[in-house]
């Protein structure tokens, strides 16, 4: 394949998480989850619903394209998550990792909205979902990557996302 990273990004309650880690198995690569990257205060003020800013996002988008960077140079590929918004964000992972191909799940709404207010022992509230959804700018023609509706089951998705790409 002609990639050696990969970002699974989207809003929250896309699946991320879900689909990123059996794709990074069914790879057989290393997988990083990018909640584990935020610092204290970015995952306190989500907790409390406060939206981060650029300013909160830029060291934590710089220890995961530090992450990707290692994936690349090391060879081995890899597989994050990022919910990686806009394409300013993006362009971070990418100058960090220029190989690396986004693959971007999206929902409805009101299937994110039934999925995160499902969800349990995250700190990302429901609240915050609007804002993501408001902040969030779809991959444009000229990135590296392809969009997928999460409606399908993870097992459908993650194979479908295989066959992307091995396409790419």
């Amino acid at each position: 394949m002609s990639y050696s990273t990969v970002v699974v990004m989207g809003v929250s309650a896309v699946g991320k998480s879900t689909v990123a880690r059996e794709l990074a198995q069914r790879l057989g690569v290393p997988f990083a989850e990018a909640d584990d990257f935020h610092s204290e205060a970015n995952i306190a003020k989500m907790s409390a619903g406060i939206p981060l800013t650029d300013a909160d996002r830029t060291p934590w988008l710089a220890a995961i394209g530090g992450w990707l960077r290692e994936r690349e140079a090391e060879g081995s590929g890899g597989v994050v998550t990022c919910s990686a918004l806009k394409r300013t964000y993006r362009d971070v992972l990418r100058e960090a990792a220029p190989g690396v191909f986004f693959l971007h799940l999206t929902g409805s709404r009101e299937l994110l909205q039934e999925r995160i207010a499902a969800r349990q022992g995250h700190f990302m509230p429901p609240g915050l979902l609007r804002s993501q959804l408001e902040t969030l700018e779809p991959l444009g023609a000229d990135e590296f990557g392809t969009a997928m509706d999460v409606g399908a089951a993870p097992a459908e998705l993650v194979g479908e996302a295989l066959e992307r790409l091995s396409r790419a």
